[in-house]
């Protein structure tokens, strides 16, 4: 199941890693487990944020694709299930009519 995650860094939380210089190590290791197809990075709302699009097997492995971000960075995570252009036309296809 595609699945984009709109994820929204605590300030706090983060700024901890970036003095320490361990932001980098601990991004590298979450998006090594998570291997997203796209993942963009940028300011939200004055917060360290990015939108990443991972391939999920089903619902029950959404906590486990959350909680690094809640751990290690009190995050706000907001998840979507989607779809790509084919995955859309299949869907009107089904419509009928």
């Amino acid at each position: 199941m595609r699945t984009l995650l709109q994820i929204r860094l605590g300030t706090e939380a983060s700024n901890g890693p970036i003095a320490d210089g361990t932001m980098g190590q601990k991004f590298e290791r979450i998006m090594a487990a998570l291997k997203p197809e796209a993942a963009y990075f940028y300011a939200s709302g004055g917060r360290r944020a990015m939108t990443i699009v991972v391939d999920l097997p089903d619902e029950a492995a959404l906590p486990s694709v959350c909680e690094p971000f809640w751990v290690e960075f009190n995050a706000e995570v907001d998840a979507y299930p989607c779809m790509d252009g084919d995955a859309l036309r299949e869907g009107l296809s089904r419509l009928g009519g």
